[in-house]
């Protein structure tokens, strides 16, 4: 009679022990899925932001010096369009890094109407130091 307790005892302790380890390495692979999926939002953001800034570069540089820039602008309307889908990613799978992810995308937005060379060089500058910012924290915020 006790060994047969003892060994449906043991099962049972078994099976429990079983079951947490299944959980737990269910529950790692969700969170392993979540700072993957992150960190490829991050990534479209950071690249989308770039095409952007570029775009709004060029714009505005033809812009300022007088030239035709009727392409540029039609480009920058494209590249800015591109900023929302993953900007959007970002704020709802990593929201601690949702503040970063708006300075970044309205630094860039600020390149925008700049009254001179001086000015567009400082927003380009205060737009790559937001967009570094952003990985800064991103990384912080998967690496936890």
């Amino acid at each position: 009679m006790w060994q047969t307790l003892i060994a449906v005892l043991g099962t049972l302790a078994g099976v429990g022990i079983t079951s947490g380890y299944q959980a737990r390495a269910a529950r790692t692979v969700r969170q392993e899925a979540r700072r993957t999926e992150g960190l490829t939002a991050v990534t479209t953001l950071v690249e989308a932001l770039a095409n952007h800034r570029r775009a709004m570069w060029v714009r505005e540089d033809l812009r300022l010096r007088g030239e035709d820039w009727a392409g540029a602008r039609t480009e920058s309307h494209a590249s800015r369009s591109a900023i929302t889908a993953p900007l959007l990613r970002v704020q709802l799978l990593l929201p601690a890094v949702a503040p970063a992810a708006q300075d970044a995308a309205q630094a860039v937005y600020a390149l925008r109407g700049a009254d001179g060379h001086s000015t567009l060089n400082d927003r380009r500058t205060a737009a790559l130091a937001a967009s570094d910012a952003l990985v800064t924290a991103a990384g912080r915020h998967i690496a936890a």
